[in-house]
């Protein structure tokens, strides 16, 4: 179907969301559309921080070792992985994610550390 603009001083033609080329010239892939249009898909999902609320506690293992867990931070909603790595970094520890449960493990006892740097971030911590 033509355009109402088309053939007139007024008419833009439609430009890919990628490169912003007119589609006419685009040199995109579909895989690289259909990639795009996920990650848009994932954004869309995403929940600012504000809206969000960090349960932070300190759990005991075998052997007396201890594990700093966050919980109530959904992997739909956010980047674990991403914000596991700013921990760790603050913390200087290792750790892991656990997507299925959405929790986020530090090894030992960084209690404190982590809440600041949540507040920081902006979420709400409890």
């Amino acid at each position: 179907m033509a355009s109402l603009f088309a053939g007139t001083e007024f008419y833009i033609p439609p430009s890919c969301d990628l490169c912003g080329k007119p589609e006419t010239d685009c040199d995109c892939t579909a895989e690289q559309k259909a990639a795009a249009e996920r990650e848009k898909q994932t954004q869309a999902k995403r929940l600012p921080p504000e809206k969000q609320t960090a349960r932070v506690r300190v759990e005991k293992r075998k052997g007396g070792r201890k594990a700093t867990v966050v919980s109530g931070l959904t992997a739909e909603a956010n980047d674990l992985s991403a914000l596991l790595g700013l921990l760790q970094a603050v913390c200087g520890t290792g750790g892991t994610v656990k997507a299925k449960e959405d929790l986020v493990e530090l090894q030992g006892d960084h209690n404190d550390s982590i809440r600041e740097k949540l507040k920081q971030l902006g979420y709400r911590v409890k």
